[in-house]
């Protein structure tokens, strides 16, 4: 016979960070779950910012109000929201401080994301405009007006970074900027990343039509330029192949790594990233798990799990499910299967769409759908959809 399942009572999880994975986390396991149960989510930010939307706020589109949701909102559904920076995680003891004080959980969720650190180029910090934060899309949102010919350079500053298109989206929609204020004929732009073409891991066939998307609109990507180090007074990028380039406004994609108290605490692999069960996305400490940017999940072509927002969410919702399932017994225990789609802005009012499964063998088995207005129009509906959905 089947053993019983014995209900666990009065259990609490700790979610640490409001991103897409820890509200979706959050908000399943307090659907699911008694109110006996306590689902607490800490995050030192007091509104939770949806980045995807990023990209249209620096064309002046959207504002920080309409891209972003109050976290107290998640008390309404029962969550019990902390806000104040997680200071210390002790992971064998499913501990956490936060302002001075300790507190202590059955299960853990670790989604602090990835922090971005311009400190590790010299001078990219007060060289331009850190275009993946709040305060950097907006100072691009003005600096972009004061441009009436030169230079815009795109540059992505190190690897791994979050949201591989974000990029690319970022040029052709400068450049769409650019023509709608009339300016493009005075203008180049420029993309400049060490991968050796946009978006590899989606196959060189996809990665090939990316490129030809940018070179269409007259945007010189320049592959395998890894940054040294930014003269900011003369306004010049050099490059560690020797090469350098000029620029009069940068947008920048920055270094990311691991937030300081998840290195501290030893969750760190080979990779820099913490290491979970890709299937579970349990750590090596169990009953604590680790879901989006923060992780490092190999894949079969010997490169990591893209950080992006879709699969924060899809590792969020197998997390949920089986935590319900290790408390109450309820359903059955799911895994994370690899799959993901991402949207493509080109400008002009298009989207592409990228979708397929990462944890395909030999490789990843990518579906690139060409851009047309109704992907964007899809795009826009699930901006609204997401943030009415979980606030």
């Amino acid at each position: 016979m089947p053993k019983k399942h014995i209900t666990q009572k009065n259990k609490t999880v700790l979610i640490l960070g409001g991103g897409i994975g820890g509200v979706v986390v959050a908000s399943r396991l307090r659907k699911a779950l008694p109110r006996e149960h306590r689902i607490v989510l800490i995050d030192q930010e007091p509104k939770h910012l949806f980045s995807p939307s990023l990209l249209w706020l620096m064309l002046g589109q959207r504002t920080h109000r309409s891209i972003s949701r109050p976290l107290i909102n998640l008390e309404k559904r029962g969550i019990e929201w902390i806000q104040g920076e997680v200071e210390i995680i002790d992971p064998a003891q499913h501990r956490v401080q936060v302002k001075g004080h300790d507190l202590v959980g059955d299960y853990m969720v670790i989604a602090l994301g990835a922090k971005y650190a311009p400190e590790m180029i010299p001078g990219l910090e007060e060289a331009g405009c850190n275009f993946y934060s709040l305060a950097g899309a907006e100072a691009l949102r003005e600096a972009r007006l004061n441009l009436q010919s030169g230079r815009l350079v795109v540059l992505v500053s190190g690897m791994p970074f979050k949201c591989p298109a974000a990029p690319h989206e970022a040029a052709m929609l400068l450049e769409y900027d650019c023509r709608k204020r009339q300016i493009r004929d005075a203008v180049q732009i420029d993309v400049y990343t060490p991968e050796p073409g946009p978006m590899t891991l989606a196959g060189p066939q996809n990665s090939a039509q990316i490129r030809q998307m940018l070179e269409q609109k007259g945007i010189a990507f320049h592959p395998k330029h890894q940054v040294a180090e930014i003269d900011a007074k003369q306004k010049t990028i050099h490059f560690n192949n020797g090469s350098s380039a000029r620029y009069d406004l940068l947008a920048y994609v920055p270094p990311h790594r691991a937030p300081d108290v998840v290195r501290k605490a030893g969750l760190i692999g080979e990779s820099g990233w913490v290491p979970v069960d890709r299937s579970t996305l349990e750590t090596k400490y169990p009953g604590v798990f680790a879901i989006g940017d923060v992780t490092g999940i190999g894949l079969s072509v010997g490169k990591p799990l893209p950080k992006a927002g879709v699969f924060a969410h899809g590792e969020a919702e197998v997390v949920a499910n089986n935590l319900v399932h290790a408390i109450t017994g309820k359903g059955h225990p799911k895994e994370f299967a690899g799959h993901g789609e991402c949207f493509l802005e080109t400008g002009d009012g298009k989207a592409g769409l990228g979708s397929g499964n990462f944890f395909a063998e030999p490789a990843p088995a990518i579906k690139l759908r060409m851009p047309g207005r109704m992907l964007h129009f899809a795009k826009v509906a699930f901006e609204k959809y997401w943030l009415f959905r979980w606030f």
